[in-house]
């Protein structure tokens, strides 16, 4: 294996970097329009402060299905609308735009259960105390979801990870992608488990990372 990790050194940074690039570009999208998106869906509730019934009904249509149907299949319905957003439906460039897409869906649902975890009295103290509806969702609710809201974005990104590693169907490359041409295609075993090594210690990484931060965040 060791030789194997020489041989493909190169590629595999390259690798790597893709992988970045298409998990970083879905995590930021997550968190412009996934948060914002997660936090409506919690207010146009019943009850809630911007109860809505319709947007609610509407909304939560549109996560679903985003969120139900199937991500490859998902990427090759989206390749007219990738094209039209980046100009090209193949690249790692490409690849970013479902991701995001499934990322935004994802997220924003983690962030309404975040949400829905803090106590109805914490948003009624804070209207109470003159509080303004921006005021309420920044100093109050966000405040007090921060845990659960970074444990959402921790478990959101190691699933992105899991979903780029099918975008070497439109040339996204990635971890997977180089694991398919380098390891399988050539029948390397040993270029596959080198593969799927980095992935773990990658989502380790990410997952220590996320749980020290959310009990640091944790002020129960």
């Amino acid at each position: 294996m060791f030789e194997s990790m020489l041989k493909y050194q190169d590629q595999m940074w390259q690798s790597i970097g893709e992988t970045f690039v298409m998990v970083g570009i879905s995590v930021g999208a997550a968190l412009l329009l996934g948060l914002p998106l997660g936090t409506l869906l919690y207010f146009c509730r019943k009850g809630q402060l911007y109860e809505n019934r319709s947007l609610s009904l509407v909304l939560n249509s549109i996560v679903n299905v985003v969120r139900s149907f199937p991500f490859l299949l998902l990427v090759v319905a989206l390749i007219p609308f990738t094209r039209l957003v980046v100009g090209t439906a193949i690249g790692t460039m490409a690849a970013t735009v479902p991701l995001s897409i499934v990322a935004i869906a994802y997220y924003s649902r983690l962030v309404e259960q975040s949400l829905l975890e803090v106590p109805r009295g914490t948003i009624e103290a804070a209207l109470s105390m003159g509080a303004s509806r921006l005021g309420v969702i920044f100093k109050f609710l966000y405040v007090e979801a921060r845990s659960g809201l970074v444990l959402g974005l921790t478990a959101s990104t190691i699933s992105f990870i899991s979903f780029s590693t099918v975008m070497g169907v439109v040339g996204g490359g990635g971890v997977g992608d180089f694991a398919i041409r380098y390891g399988y295609q050539r029948f390397e075993t040993e270029v596959m488990i080198y593969a799927i090594l980095v992935m773990i210690v990658l989502v380790q990484l990410i997952q220590f990372t996320g749980s020290t931060l959310a009990r640091l965040l944790d002020k129960r």
